[in-house]
C-alpha cells in the first residue's frame, strides 16, 4: 500500500513541474506581448485543433503540431497568438494580408540573397560539374553540342554578383534615375537604355561595352543623352543601313500630342557625333503596345507595330503603310527572319502569324496559323529553327510551340506573372532562356529540356518599380567580350561574370 502511494506521489510531483514550467512560459509569452495586446483586435483563440494545454506525454507535439487557420485571422508563431486581418490598410490595427505576404517575401529574398552569395553554388543538376564532363568528353561519351551546353548550365550556376560603380562628371548630381528598360544589339556591344526622370518622361541613350585584358567589364554611357516627356513603351534594333544602325522607339501620346514611332541613328548618342548622323525619321501613330524590325529582303526597311486592335506594317523609306484589323491589342510582336512573316501575341492570348507577301487580303485569310495561350501574351520569340516558338503570357506560363502542329511541346515552369508587361530572353547558341518575374527574380532554363537552372534574387526589395531588367551574353562587349548576366535595378548596374575570379570592378562613365 505504502509503495503504491510513493508512485502515486511521484507521478504528481513530475505533473506538477511540468505544469509550472509551462505556466512560467506562458506568463513569459503574456509579458513580452503585453505591448501588442493593445493593438492586438481580438485575445488569444483556443480551438479544438489546437488546444492551450501541453499533452503530459509529449512536450515536443505543442510546438511542432501547426495551427489551425481560421477565416479573417492571422495566427504568428513568433508571439503564439491570433491577429485579425483587415481588408486594406488601417491605422489602428495594421496588420493586412497584403503586408503578411509582402513580409513573407522579403524574407524569402534575403534568405535566397545570403545563400546565392554564399561560397559555394548548387549545382544546377545533380553530379554535374566541370571536371566530369570533361573527362566524358575525352572519353567519347558526350557529344561536342551536349558538351558545351552543360559547360554553360555550370557556368551559369556559378556567377556571383559584382556592382557597377557609376561615375559622374558632375559629382553633385549622382544617378539617381531608375532604369526602364535595357535593350543590346544583336553583338551585345551596345545597350540601349531608357531612364525614367524623377519630374517626369524619360531619358534614353546607349551604353558602350567593352572587355578588357585583364577580364574586366569597361562600360562607357555616351554623352548625348536625349529628354523626352513622354513616355517609352517599346524599343527595338533596326538596320536601315547596316546592322543595328538605328532604333525604333513607340512614344506615347500625351494630351494633344499623339504619340509617334521615331527612327532615330544610334550615331547620334555617339560621343563623336558626325555632321550627318544618317536618315531620321517620325511617324504619327497611335499609342503603340509593341514594334518589330524586319531583316528578310522581301521585306527591307520594314517594321511593324502593334495598337490596339490593329497592326500596321510601315515601310521605313516610302512611308507606305499596310493596316490588318485585329480582334485586342498586340503586345507582342517579332519578324521570321527566313520569309517575311510577321508572329503577334494578343491580350486576348492568341498568338497569329501575318505572311507579309499576301498584302491584298481584307479578310482574316492573310492569318497563316493561330493558336492560344490561357492569357495575355507579353513575349513572343522565334528560334532559329522557325518552326518554333516560345511565349509567355500573365498567367506565368512559358510553353513552346510547334508552329507545325500548333501545339505546345514544352513548358517551362516557375516564372511570376500577373499583369506585367515581362519580356523574354533567349541565347541559343548556350541553350538558355531568361525570364524576370513580376516577383523581381530572374529565373534561368535549360531551353532544352526546361530544367530550372539557377534562381537569382533581386538586390532590391520587391516592388512594382524594382523588377530587373537583364541582358546575357556569351560575348558581353563583342567578339573580344566576356560572358556574363547583366542586370539593372533601379538606378543600379550589376554584372554576373562566368569568372568566378572576377575582382576588378568595372565603370561606368556618364556624361551630363
Amino acid at each position: 500500500m505504502k509503495r503504491g502511494n510513493w508512485r502515486a506521489r511521484g507521478r504528481d510531483r513530475r505533473w506538477r513541474r511540468h505544469r509550472s514550467g509551462w505556466q512560467r512560459d506562458i506568463s513569459e509569452n503574456t509579458t513580452q506581448d503585453h505591448g501588442d495586446d493593445r493593438r492586438a483586435a481580438t485575445p488569444s483563440l483556443t480551438t479544438p485543433g489546437c488546444s492551450s494545454a501541453p499533452d503530459p506525454g509529449s512536450s515536443s507535439s505543442r510546438t511542432s503540431a501547426p495551427a489551425p487557420e481560421l477565416p479573417g485571422f492571422y495566427f504568428d508563431p513568433e508571439k503564439n497568438r491570433y491577429f485579425r486581418l483587415l481588408p486594406g490598410h488601417n491605422n489602428c490595427n495594421p496588420l493586412t494580408k497584403e503586408m503578411l505576404q509582402a513580409k513573407e517575401q522579403e524574407r524569402k529574398r534575403s534568405a535566397l540573397l545570403a545563400e546565392d552569395e554564399g561560397p559555394k553554388k548548387k549545382a544546377p543538376r545533380s553530379g554535374l560539374n566541370s571536371t566530369l564532363l570533361l573527362h566524358k568528353r575525352h572519353l567519347g561519351l558526350l557529344p561536342l553540342s551536349s558538351y558545351c551546353r552543360l559547360i554553360h548550365e555550370v557556368k551559369v550556376s556559378g556567377m556571383r554578383r559584382h556592382k557597377l560603380e557609376v561615375q559622374s562628371s558632375d559629382s553633385s548630381s549622382p544617378n539617381t534615375d531608375n532604369f526602364r528598360l535595357i535593350v543590346a544589339d544583336s553583338a551585345c556591344e551596345r545597350v540601349f537604355t531608357v531612364n525614367d526622370v524623377s519630374h517626369g518622361g524619360c531619358k534614353y541613350g546607349i551604353m558602350n561595352f567593352r572587355g578588357g585584358r585583364k577580364g574586366a567589364l569597361s562600360v562607357e554611357m555616351c554623352d548625348n543623352l536625349y529628354f523626352t516627356n513622354r513616355k517609352v513603351n517599346s524599343i527595338c534594333w533596326a538596320s536601315v543601313t547596316h546592322s543595328d544602325s538605328h532604333v525604333l522607339l513607340c512614344l506615347v501620346g500625351i494630351s494633344q500630342t499623339p504619340g509617334c514611332v521615331s527612327l532615330l541613328p544610334a550615331s547620334l548618342f555617339s560621343n563623336s557625333n558626325p555632321d550627318q548622323p544618317g536618315m531620321l525619321c517620325s511617324f504619327k501613330i497611335s499609342t503603340a503596345w509593341s514594334c518589330a524590325w524586319c531583316l528578310n529582303p522581301q521585306a527591307d526597311k520594314t517594321f511593324s507595330t502593334g495598337l490596339s486592335r490593329h497592326v500596321i506594317v510601315t515601310d521605313a523609306v516610302t512611308g507606305r503603310r499596310q493596316t490588318y484589323g485585329i480582334g485586342s491589342d498586340v503586345l507582342a510582336q517579332q519578324f521570321a527572319l527566313r520569309a517575311p512573316v510577321l508572329f503577334n501575341g494578343c491580350r486576348s492570348g492568341e498568338i497569329f502569324s501575318i505572311d507579309l507577301r499576301q498584302r491584298g487580303r481584307r479578310d482574316h485569310s492573310w492569318k497563316a496559323c493561330r493558336f492560344h495561350q490561357d492569357s495575355a501574351v507579353t513575349s513572343v520569340r522565334i528560334l532559329q529553327d522557325e518552326n518554333y516558338l516560345l511565349a509567355a503570357d500573365m498567367l506565368g506560363k512559358i510553353k513552346l510551340w510547334d508552329i507545325r502542329v500548333t501545339r505546345p511541346v514544352r513548358q517551362y515552369e516557375g516564372h511570376h506573372n500577373e499583369y506585367a508587361y515581362l519580356p523574354l530572353h533567349v541565347s541559343e547558341p548556350e541553350g538558355l532562356l531568361l525570364a524576370v518575374g513580376q516577383d523581381c527574380y530572374t529565373r534561368m532554363w535549360s531551353l532544352g529540356d526546361g530544367h530550372l537552372l539557377r534562381t537569382i534574387p533581386s538586390p532590391h526589395p520587391a516592388g512594382k518599380d524594382s523588377i530587373p531588367n537583364v541582358v546575357f551574353s556569351s560575348q558581353l562587349g563583342g567578339q573580344r567580350g566576356l560572358p556574363g548576366l547583366l542586370m539593372a535595378v533601379r538606378h543600379d548596374l550589376y554584372y554576373y561574370p562566368y569568372n568566378s575570379n572576377y575582382q576588378d570592378g568595372p565603370v561606368v562613365k556618364t556624361y551630363d
